[in-house]
Formats: C-alpha cells, sequence, structure tokens
C-alpha cells in the first residue's frame, strides 16, 4: 500500500523522509490558508467532516434487510417466556415448557445458532457462563449465561481487532425477587436484545476484515453481572475490543413527548479505568471529552450522517441517565470504549413494573407500548456503526504531539495502521463538541499543520482505500 511504501522510502533514504514530510506540510498549509487569516476559526470556509459524501453501498444495503417484523417477533417471543428474571427458573422442565431465564437463554442461543446456519457456518456460537454469589439483589448463588455470537474477521492482520454489540436479556417487575408474576420486558430489554440478534442476523451475510461479536447478557437488573464477568473475561484474555455499543431501553416507548427521530448515546468523559496519574494530564491538557468512549459517540454520529438509518444520534456527554446505569459501564471499567444507546423519552410507568391498572393508568413492559420501526432504526444506526469500524483499518497507533519547541505549528505523528491507504487529521475548537475540520495525508505516517496546538484538540484517523475510517486517535503530547 502506498503508506507502507512512503515508510520504506522514509527509512532508506534521508530525502524520501524531507519529501514525504513536505508534501504532508504543503498540503496542510495550502488547505488552512485557503481558510482566510483567521485560520480554523473560519468555519464557513474550512473542509468539513459533516460534508463528506462517502457511502458504502455494500453497508447502505445490508441495513435495508433490518426488518421492524423481525423485530416484532423476537420481542413477542421475549415476553412470552413470562418473567426472565436472572433468579428465575433455569431447570430442564421450565425450559421445555418455556418459561424463566433459562427457556429465553436456549431460544436466543438457538437463533444465533439458525442465523449461523443460513450462513454457512459463519457464526461461532458461544455461552458465557458462571455462578454469582448471594448478594444484594441475588438470594443465592446463581448461575448466569451470557450468550453470544462471533464473526470472525476475514482479514488475518486485522481479525483480532473487535467491535461488540449487545444487550441485556433479563427482565424485572416492580419486586425484584418476585419471579413468578410476569415480568414482560419488552422494551427493557427486549428490545437491545432484539437490536443484537437482529445486527447479527443481518450482518452475518457479509464478510468484514475485523471480527464483529454479538452478545446478550443476563444479570443486568441485578448489578450488571453479565456484562461485568465478560468484561473481566475479554480484559483477562487480551481482547481487542475496539467499541462496544450497548442497547438498553431502545424501544422507542409509544407515549407522550416522545421523540422517534432520536436516539440518545450516553458516552463517559473522564474514563472510568484511568489511573490517578493518567487523569492529572486529562485535566492538564483538557481532554476531558476526549475519552475513548467520547470519539465513539462522535464516530456514531458521522455513520449516522452518512446512512440514513431513520433515526439521530443525540450525543449525550456523561456515562448514563441520574440513578441508573447500564452493562457499557462495566466494559468502561475494563478500559474499552463503549457507550449506551437509549430512547429520548423513557415512561417509567412501562419499566420495573408489575402489571395492572391503578387510577386509569396502565402499568408494564409490554410490546403493545413498543414501536418497533423506532427498533429497527436503532438496529440499521447500531449495523451501520459496526459494518463500519469493522470494514476501517485499525486505528492509528503511537500518536504523538511533538511539543520540545515553542512554537505555533502543530507536528504529529503515528504509527502506520494495517490496511491504511491515507490518514486523517481532525479538529475541532476546544468549545465544540463534536469534529469540525479535516485534513488528508495521503502519504507517510507524519504531519505539520500551521494551526497552533494550544487552540484546539487534534485527532488522527486512518483511512482504507474505498474511504473507510477508524476511530481518531487523540495525540499524546511528547517532547
Amino acid at each position: 500500500m502506498a503508506c507502507q511504501e512512503n515508510s520504506a522510502i522514509a527509512k532508506s533514504s534521508h530525502f524520501g523522509h524531507f519529501h514525504t514530510n513536505l508534501v504532508a506540510i504543503l498540503t496542510v498549509a495550502l488547505a488552512v490558508a485557503a481558510l482566510g487569516p483567521r485560520g480554523w476559526g473560519q468555519q464557513d470556509t474550512a473542509p468539513r467532516v459533516a460534508s463528506d459524501p462517502h457511502v458504502d453501498r455494500r453497508i447502505a444495503s445490508e441495513i435495508r434487510e433490518v426488518s421492524a417484523e423481525r423485530i416484532q417477533q423476537t420481542i413477542d417471543k421475549l415476553v412470552s417466556f413470562s418473567n426472565r428474571s436472572t433468579i428465575s427458573a433455569q431447570d430442564e422442565g421450565s425450559i421445555k415448557a418455556g418459561k424463566g431465564i433459562g427457556a429465553a437463554r436456549e431460544w436466543i442461543k438457538a437463533e444465533f445458532e439458525r442465523y449461523s446456519k443460513d450462513c454457512g457456518g459463519c457464526l461461532e456460537v458461544k455461552t458465557d457462563t458462571f455462578t454469582e454469589q448471594a448478594a444484594d439483589r441475588i438470594p443465592k448463588p446463581t448461575v448466569i449465561t451470557n450468550v453470544y455470537a462471533v464473526l470472525r474477521g476475514s482479514d488475518p492482520k486485522q481479525a483480532d481487532r473487535i467491535v461488540l454489540v449487545t444487550g441485556h436479556y433479563d427482565s424485572r417487575n416492580s419486586d425484584n425477587a418476585n419471579v413468578t408474576d410476569p415480568a414482560p420486558g419488552a422494551n427493557d430489554d427486549g428490545s437491545g436484545t432484539a437490536v443484537s440478534l437482529e445486527c447479527a442476523r443481518v450482518l452475518s451475510k457479509g464478510k468484514f476484515p475485523a471480527t464483529i461479536i454479538f452478545l446478550t447478557v443476563a444479570g443486568e437488573e441485578q448489578g450488571l453481572n453479565g456484562s461485568k464477568h465478560f468484561a473481566q473475561m475479554a480484559k483477562q484474555q487480551g481482547w481487542k475490543i475496539e467499541a462496544v455499543l450497548n442497547n438498553d431501553i431502545v424501544g422507542g416507548n409509544l407515549g407522550p413527548g416522545q421523540d422517534a427521530s432520536v436516539v440518545r448515546v450516553f458516552s463517559e468523559g473522564l474514563p472510568a479505568a484511568a489511573t490517578e496519574a493518567e487523569i492529572r494530564r486529562i485535566r492538564m491538557l483538557g481532554g476531558e471529552s476526549d475519552s475513548s468512549s467520547r470519539e465513539l459517540a462522535r464516530y456514531i454520529a458521522d455513520v449516522g450522517r452518512s446512512y440514513d438509518a431513520g433515526v439521530k444520534p443525540l450525543l449525550i456527554f456523561r456515562l448514563d441517565r441520574f440513578l441508573r446505569g447500564g452493562d457499557h459501564y462495566s466494559f468502561n471499567q475494563q478500559g474499552f470504549a463503549a457507550v449506551r444507546f437509549t430512547e429520548f423519552r423513557e415512561d417509567f410507568n412501562h419499566q420495573h413494573q408489575n402489571l395492572r391498572t391503578e387510577n386509569g393508568i396502565e402499568y408494564g413492559d409490554l410490546p403493545k407500548f413498543v414501536n418497533f420501526d423506532y427498533v429497527a432504526q436503532v438496529a440499521r444506526l447500531n449495523a451501520a456503526t459496526l459494518a463500519s469500524l469493522a470494514s476501517a483499518p485499525a486505528p492509528p497507533a503511537s500518536v504523538k504531539m511533538v511539543t520540545k519547541n515553542l512554537d505555533n505549528d502543530t507536528i504529529l505523528t503515528w504509527d502506520p495502521s494495517s490496511g491504511a491507504a491515507a490518514y486523517e487529521v481532525v479538529w475541532r475548537s476546544t468549545n465544540a463538541p463534536d469534529w469540525q475540520y479535516v485534513q488528508t495525508v495521503s502519504s507517510g505516517a507524519r504531519a505539520t499543520l500551521p494551526v497552533s496546538k494550544d487552540n484546539v484538540i487534534f485527532g488522527v484517523r486512518a483511512v482504507d482505500a474505498a474511504g473507510h475510517r477508524s476511530l481518531p486517535v487523540v495525540p499524546e503530547p511528547e517532547r
């Protein structure tokens, strides 16, 4: 590839090194000079990130295969198990009778296996089973099982890279200990489970350089137990998870005040896994809004602009809703980039409630309150994000910003990425929520920009020959 050839030239010849850097400097300088005397502040003339018209037609075609009807069938089936509490029945008799968490688990596994059969065995269907000891919401040692399917990457050099989508298949009613009365969990979180399953059904028909995992977890309502175990396993085994998309309450509740045109995407600021030294460095550099999860959220927004999923991501720059939590946090705690998708306006009468009618108000998380078209749109956005990330090169490694000189230019360097044909430097004002400007570096792994490092936030991302972009990486200062 061109970038590899240029790297070879740079190593073998001082002239090659000078020429590669000169091209990058001149290209960037000409682009920034065109902004006028105020440089990056001239927003009306700058090359904009959002204006990129490139869309992968294959991805656009695949996400159109997402079916609201199939999603409804999935949610209805999950509701049919009556009570999917993590501490509900999972004995053989209950499984055969189609009741309880065990029956739900076996059905999800069978669905993944059916999808795999349809694609010639392309999915590896697995379970992650462990025993959770007694705790506040778990009265006795309880077996918890996460069910997932792996679509292995087609490129041996990139197959160890992983992107993941998840939802929790357990449910509850008003009393966490009540495992006999119905706990339909149509929205919370039959909707998120349906997203993961539908993404598996649709994307398993294609091939991607990187690996995609379609996950469903249990134990969420008891304290994120399933996702915690899975994330710890991934960390201990050294999995290279680049992105986690957690879908929890994405049913688009059919109630007053709902905005079916958007889905909220929550992302952490200061990383949960950061050490005290890392937090001090983040604060010193003004990087509180540039965690890997925050960059993932911005990537989702970019995908939303490129692909018409029918619903647009609304970025919420906080970990989660007040007094609530979700499975993405389990992955954040292990240092992985993870975000949460949730409908715009939740109706708490239809969450964690016994089925009943009081004072003319109907309570309970039933399918009739779910907007299946909305869930399908959220699934399309998830599928487009997964496909885009899994098609892209690896993010650049060792991205550095040279700070040994006192000057008003910015020098960025990075290590070449597998599968990259070029790179893009993106930047934004320090008070801007999203990337505002982009400059292509068509050769080499270095760029010099006549833009003051003190005034903006920079990122570098890899781009393949077809235009697929990696997640951006914010540079670390290097003296």
